[in-house]
Formats: C-alpha cells, sequence, structure tokens
C-alpha cells in the first residue's frame, strides 16, 4: 500500500511539472496562466532572450510593409506581453501607427507599459475571448505565442476574424516544436494549420518556419 501511495504521489509530481513547465498551466484555466505570467513577468524579457536586430527584420519590417500601403492602419496585438511588436516596430523610422496592446495579465501590461513608447502603445487589460472591440475594426491583428495557452484556440481564431476588417491581416504563430504535442486540445500541426486558418474564414495563407518552436502564418480577411 505504501508503494501504490508514493507511486501516486509521484505521478502527481510528475504531471504538475509537465502542466507548468511544459504547458504553462494551459489545461488548468487561463487564470492559472495569466498568474503564472504575472510570476514571471520582471524576469520575462530575460527568459525569452529577444534579440533587438532579429526581432526588427523578422517581426517589425514585415508588419511594416504590409501596411505600407493601408493609410492610417489600426493595430491590434493580442496577448501583447511586454510589447514586443509595438517596441521592434517603433524602432523603425516613420512608423507611428499606434498600436493596441492586449494583455491579460496585470504584471506583464505594466512592464509593458514602462518599456514601449506611451504615445504609440495603448495598453489594455482584456482576454482574447471575447475581444472587447466591435466588428470589422482592425487592420492588423498580432497573436505571437499566445494560441496555444488560451482555453479554446478554435474560439480564439473566430474572435481573431471577427474584429478583422475586410480584407484585414492576420499575423499569428503556430506551436510545432517537440513539446507542443503534449499540449493536448490545444496546438495544430505544421500541416494541418493551413487548413484550420481556411476554415475560420482567412485566405491568402503563408506559413513560415519562424522559431524552433514555432511557425509563423500570414492569413488575410476576405473582403
Amino acid at each position: 500500500m505504501t508503494y501504490l501511495i508514493l507511486l501516486f504521489l509521484l505521478s502527481l509530481i510528475i504531471l504538475a511539472i509537465w502542466e507548468i513547465w511544459v504547458c504553462e498551466g494551459a489545461h488548468l484555466g487561463r487564470r492559472f496562466v495569466v498568474w503564472l505570467y504575472d510570476l514571471t513577468a520582471r524576469r520575462y524579457d530575460r527568459i525569452k532572450q529577444f534579440d533587438t536586430l532579429w526581432e526588427r527584420k523578422y517581426l517589425a519590417e514585415p508588419v511594416a510593409a504590409v501596411l505600407g500601403t493601408i493609410p492610417d492602419p489600426i493595430i491590434l496585438d493580442v496577448g501583447a506581453g511586454t510589447g514586443r511588436l509595438s517596441r521592434s516596430a517603433h524602432q523603425l523610422p516613420g512608423f507611428d501607427h499606434t498600436i493596441f496592446c492586449l494583455e491579460p495579465s496585470r504584471k506583464m501590461l505594466r512592464e509593458g507599459r514602462d518599456l514601449t513608447y506611451s504615445d504609440r502603445a495603448a495598453w489594455l487589460r482584456a482576454w482574447a475571448v471575447p475581444l472587447p472591440f466591435s466588428s470589422n475594426q482592425f487592420d492588423l491583428v498580432a497573436c505571437l505565442e499566445i494560441l496555444e495557452f488560451t482555453p479554446h484556440p478554435h474560439q480564439t481564431l473566430e474572435e481573431l476574424h471577427r474584429v478583422l476588417s475586410p480584407g484585414g491581416w492576420l499575423l499569428i504563430t503556430n506551436r510545432i516544436g517537440r513539446d507542443s504535442r503534449w499540449i493536448f486540445g490545444k496546438t495544430f500541426s505544421r500541416d494541418r494549420f493551413e487548413e484550420v486558418l481556411k476554415k475560420h474564414g482567412f485566405q491568402q495563407i503563408e506559413v513560415f518556419p519562424w522559431q524552433v518552436e514555432y511557425d509563423l502564418a500570414w492569413a488575410r480577411k476576405s473582403f
């Protein structure tokens, strides 16, 4: 009996480590996920080790190129973290568009406000589902490294599609690293992700290898 109890406790410990370390609490509800990000907010940028030049070339410049043909674009960053998109884009000469940064973690939001240009980043604390915006509002919506941590990724995609204006662009990541298979019900295979985006009404989809753990996809809402 003692052996079985020890085995049970060991299994619980392994399960807890797997859920918190690998899945970042994805199966324990959105409030638990946000609590974990509150804990790591001050160390988040050090943990991620963002490279300024890399972010500019592979994130900011493509965004600026897409928005270059749109007068006064309205931009939304869902799960903005500490303002990754805003910080990289606003370093580009001539990029003076306001980015609406939505972040559910109070402490991550606080860090983001301190790190971004106050007159170019409008911060809002809210969930991805439902998004607190009217339909057909944004010319570009970014959702970077957040989809797999939302309670229902398909609902998140529905909301991202809803708030985009006709012809608007979605910039989104899809987790494909070796650990992604263990985030049950939250991730999509590389081969399937394009099909998933199409089912949610997106077209002109292009998927690129982006980082070790992620692909990056561009997709457009139909006119």
